[in-house]
């Protein structure tokens, strides 16, 4: 292990020493122009790294690509993946691995470039990033964070100062990404497709060893980390549909062993309830809808659970009983997370039958008045219903009402109650229309001060602050749908 004593960097790669099939080395593509235009001086701080040296002519080099920290080894990670159900090679290919860096506090960390070249993974692309959806993946990550939703994080976007062709000539740059590890299940469907038995255990050995350590010496280690990846994303998918969250592309190589969030491209957030919504262009027949997450997430947790089959027992019949039977506790975890998160919601504290009814009545009303989720939420949280474009219509008076005699029941006052929503609730999210205003004032007129202020306010949403009123508010009225791209 060694550590750069000047910038703080303390690099140990652990993923770089597992068989050579999983990886290739690779050095990123230098540029000739660089401009480090976003820090995260507080995850910087966090992972122990001097931000001044960040700042600095060698800081911005690592940034870029153009120069590799000691003790760094590259690499661009092999994985495959259900793309929109169809199941394809891919890998790195616009991405590299420097290394895993190791925190003050001991976490071990993936410091990833994206948008950094070519690899043996780019299937042809040019491996090239744009600086619109780095800058997006950056807002909207650290907005997870905010919002105490587990997500890798964002550090730095360099802009590079090259065009990117797509459809049009766009600037280039780079984003230093930053994640507990970029094992997917992706990671395990291309060894277990391209590799033998003995590599996928190793695998699974280190992804024990990495995340779940407290399961390293159970007997059915196997089965255990399958259970815990379950867990994870269970837990992952509920929070981001109690928030509204709509991912856009829950192929499996998105999704990871350690129930982060990864891959914000096009994502965004819900306005108005309506459970069928969908964002992504892509996405035409919307299978990754609202809606569908939960059931998106399980089916991919299918295709992980076959990956295992050759760990879980010799004999495959008896391994797909132990795969089935944990993979259907699936739905019940995510629905006891989402339902214990909406009583949050709602500042209930203890537990009634007809808790579920409560809500799924709040819901279908939301979805009937084209009501705005977030606002809602906050409405209600600050007692102010006639703040909700429900106000005056007779079926929400009725919730309502129900809602107050239901607060009355428990034990606890409203004012624990009020205070459990205002923990639950965000007054705010990145709204959709102000990413693109932060976007387009970054991207065409090179001004991050929009940026700045959206990130300011997004960094603690559940403060319920005078600085926050202004982002509550909804954009104008459009004939046309919002829609998100992947960026690629």
């Amino acid at each position: 292990m060694t550590q750069n004593k000047e910038t703080g960097w303390n690099f140990d790669n652990s993923y770089a020493r597992l068989p050579e099939s999983f990886f290739k080395s690779v050095e990123p593509t230098p540029v000739h122009s660089k401009e480090l235009v976003v820090l995260n001086k507080s995850l910087a701080t966090f992972l122990g790294l001097d931000v001044n040296e960040l700042r600095s002519e060698d800081g911005i080099e690592v940034f870029a690509g153009n120069r590799i920290p000691e003790g760094a080894h590259p690499i661009a990670q092999a994985y495959a993946g259900h793309q929109f159900g169809h199941f394809t090679m891919l890998g790195d290919g616009r991405a590299v691995l420097l290394g895993e860096h190791i925190t003050p506090s001991g976490e071990r960390l993936d410091i990833q470039l994206k948008g950094s070249g070519r690899t043996p993974f780019s299937r042809g692309g040019d491996g090239r990033s744009t600086l619109g959806p780095m800058l997006r993946e950056y807002i909207i990550s650290e907005a997870m964070h905010g919002l105490s939703i587990p997500t890798n994080r964002s550090l730095s976007v360099v802009a590079t100062g090259e065009s990117v062709l797509r459809e049009t000539k766009l600037p280039g740059a780079i984003l230093t990404r930053v994640s507990s590890s970029h094992l997917r299940i992706g990671t395990f469907q291309y060894v277990a497709n391209w590799g033998n038995v003995e590599e996928l255990r190793i695998l699974a050995d280190y992804a024990i060893k990495r995340h779940f350590p407290e399961i390293k010496d159970n007997e059915d280690r196997y089965l255990a980390l399958f259970q815990e990846v379950i867990k994870g994303q269970a837990a992952l998918i509920a929070k981001w549909q109690l928030v509204g969250f709509i991912h856009g592309v829950m192929n499996t190589d998105n999704m990871t062993i350690s129930g982060e969030t990864i891959d914000y491209g096009p994502c965004a957030f819900m306005d108005k309830y309506d459970p069928a919504t969908v964002f992504s262009s892509i996405d035409v027949q919307g299978r990754y809808a609202y809606q569908n997450q939960p059931a998106i997430g399980q089916w991919n947790l299918a295709r992980f659970a076959e990956t295992l089959l050759p760990l879980l027992h010799e004999k495959e019949d008896h391994a797909v009983e132990l795969a089935q039977e944990a993979h259907s506790e699936f739905e019940e975890l995510y629905h006891s997370h989402w339902l214990a998160g909406m009583r949050r919601k709602l500042g209930i504290l203890n537990e009634e039958e007809q808790d579920k009814s409560l809500i799924e009545d709040l819901l279908q009303i939301m979805k009937k008045h084209q009501a705005d989720f977030t606002n809602t939420f906050r409405a209600l949280t600050l007692d102010k219903p006639e703040d909700t474009v429900m106000a005056g219509a007779r079926e929400f008076t009725h919730w309502y009402d129900q809602w107050h005699e239901r607060l009355a029941r428990q034990a606890e006052s409203k004012t624990s109650a009020y205070q459990l929503m205002k923990n639950s609730n965000p007054a705010v999210i990145p709204r959709n229309h102000r990413v693109e205003e932060a976007l387009e004032a970054a991207v065409e007129k090179g001004d991050y001060n929009v940026m700045a202020e959206l990130m300011d306010v997004l960094s603690n949403p559940y403060a319920y602050s005078p600085e926050q009123e202004e982002y509550t508010k909804l954009p104008e009225p459009s004939n046309l749908p919002y829609r998100t791209f992947c960026g690629t």
